[in-house]
């Protein structure tokens, strides 16, 4: 009697998200080297350290696109990053499917709400506000600015 094998199925195009996880971890880990680096060298050890660091220094640096793209960077990479390894450990260690759905919701939902507010703090930042208390301002930059 003869046996009769079942088609084969057409191969399907495999998305192997985790490897793609586990590049994105090394990539961004070795940017966010260089920008954490290059952020407490600026903020920390260049200039007067720790005491130059006031709403008048950030205003200083974030009027300047460069410094605005750096943080902006930083901040996505790191969020990113997090939110993966998150990912990462949530589907490591719990194994109801449930759970691990919803954990993995609330550190996306988690993730883009700070990827948002942050990026937007960082885009519409006004180094000039009006009606800031005195001495708190650069003055020379709020005139170069026209403010």
């Amino acid at each position: 009697m003869a046996t009769t094998l079942p088609a084969p199925r057409a191969a399907r195009p495999r998305r192997n998200l985790e490897k793609w996880g586990w590049i994105y971890m090394r990539a961004s880990g070795v940017v966010l080297v260089v920008l954490i680096f290059g952020h407490l060298f600026i903020n920390l050890v260049a200039g007067q350290g720790v005491k130059q660091i006031d709403f008048a220094f950030i205003a200083g640096k974030w009027a300047n696109p460069f410094w605005q793209v750096w943080d902006g960077l930083m901040l996505w990479l790191a969020l990113i990053h997090g939110g993966n390894g998150m990912r990462t450990i949530t589907n490591d260690y719990v194994t109801n499917p449930t759970a691990n759905r919803l954990l993995k919701g609330a550190i996306l939902v988690a993730v883009a709400l700070l990827i948002l507010l942050g990026t937007l703090v960082i885009t519409t930042f006004d180094p000039c506000p009006p009606n800031a208390a005195p001495g708190t301002l650069d003055t020379s930059l709020c005139q170069a600015l026209g403010r």
